[in-house]
């Protein structure tokens, strides 16, 4: 029972901004046809002009953001979880280094459907570094986050090509291994697309994210996450409500000039647009990421915001359900093994999807969490967690 009371009180805007990001990933995935690029070739004109709308407007608002969002809000979880143990008076990071284990096997799962794009698996190769951090001082922990925002490895291969011009990056062939994905996802061979998926697909989205600056990226936000929950700033006070004004206020004006500079570091070579270009691409994103956190955790204090969005709260609840189940929807909508909608869907009717399930999960959350305190991957994920605990 004291366990039950020492516990760290659930924070509602975290889970409608953990909604807010799993429902904004189900969009672009929709518009992306869960990396199966194939679309419609004879739209008339205004669709084509309406498609192009509509795809500058959700990758400008939410492409490279919601997946931020979701892995800062990670690390504030990984807090969360420390917190609570540490009250008990025990060490919570053997324990999450299972956790990571078993995000293995949703990992799988998810990729199984969505042809290198998963997550997930990432998100367990990098975890390790919030149980390295778990002790350290809050100092250390924004010091470390920052360096690894800063994205060093990019800076390396940019100051090595100045230093030597013959110096090429390494190529770890993801577009040959893409190609490869998009060969056998065209066949329609149910059982081919899924061990692909959960092979090569795998490798190529991990080798992608090193290309695309993501793995630093991804460990400074967990540990950006981590830091926040330390500092309790997603609590609702006047204190944290000043802090989030300043978060908004500088991220909107540092984006600009970030923005202007990656499109002008574009126009130099590929050594310059790999490295620099990368670095620049991922700090103009990470500033949009928090003007949209600032903005709606300052909205989400007007009673007014809280209840148009509170049905976010329930989707946020059950992230790892929607985010696993969205790669299954989608891939039988879109893939040749389903119904192969990919050819007749452009942007617009693609956004329209994505947001009918989006409806259609959020009416499952509802109900279910009218039944259930978590949701059915939630519930399996934390048994076995605390496996032989009898929590």
């Amino acid at each position: 029972m004291a366990q039950f009371f020492n516990k760290t009180p659930r924070i509602e805007v975290v889970d409608a901004l953990r909604g807010f990001a799993v429902m904004a990933i189900l969009l672009v995935h929709n518009l992306e046809h869960f990396i199966f690029q194939v679309y419609p070739v004879d739209s008339p004109v205004w669709l084509n002009v309406l498609d192009q709308g509509v795809f500058n407007g959700i990758f400008t608002l939410f492409a490279g953001k919601a997946y931020a969002i979701f892995a800062l809000l990670f690390g504030f979880t990984f807090y969360i979880q420390t917190d609570n143990q540490k009250k008990c008076g025990k060490d919570f990071g053997y324990r999450f280094l299972w956790r990571l284990v078993l995000l293995i096997g949703f990992a799988t799962l998810n990729a199984a459907f969505f042809p290198a794009g998963d997550v997930l698996l990432l998100f367990v190769v990098v975890g390790l570094v919030l149980f390295f951090a778990r002790n350290w001082n809050n100092g250390t922990v924004l010091l470390v986050a920052i360096l690894f925002l800063l994205q060093p490895i990019e800076w390396f291969h940019y100051i090595a090509g100045l230093i030597n011009p013959a110096y090429r990056l390494p190529d770890l062939k993801v577009g040959e291994m893409y190609a490869e994905v998009l060969e056998y996802t065209k066949k329609g061979d149910f059982w081919n697309f899924i061990w692909g998926n959960i092979t090569l697909g795998q490798k190529a989205s991990l080798l992608w994210a090193v290309n695309a600056g993501r793995f630093f990226q991804t460990a400074g936000l967990f540990l950006l996450g981590f830091y926040i929950g330390r500092k309790q700033y997603f609590v609702s006070s006047e204190r944290n409500s000043r802090f989030w004004v300043k978060v908004l206020v500088v991220s909107v004006i540092v984006f600009a000039p970030l923005y202007t500079l990656k499109e002008l570091v574009m126009d130099n070579s590929e050594v310059v647009r790999q490295t620099v270009g990368t670095a620049f691409d991922m700090w103009q994103k990470l500033s949009f990421t928090f003007v949209l956190v600032a903005s709606f955790v300052l909205l989400y204090q007007s009673e007014k915001f809280s209840r148009i969005v509170g049905n976010l709260r329930f989707y946020g609840k059950m992230s790892l359900t929607n985010y696993i189940t969205q790669s299954i929807i989608g891939a039988i909508i879109y893939f040749p093994f389903g119904l192969y909608l990919a050819p007749y869907c452009g942007y617009s009717l693609s956004l329209l999807i994505g947001i009918c399930v989006f409806l259609l999960q959020v009416k499952f959350c509802r109900w279910w969490l009218s039944k259930y305190k978590q949701g059915p991957l939630e519930y399996v994920w934390h048994k076995w967690t605390w496996l032989g605990t009898g929590k």
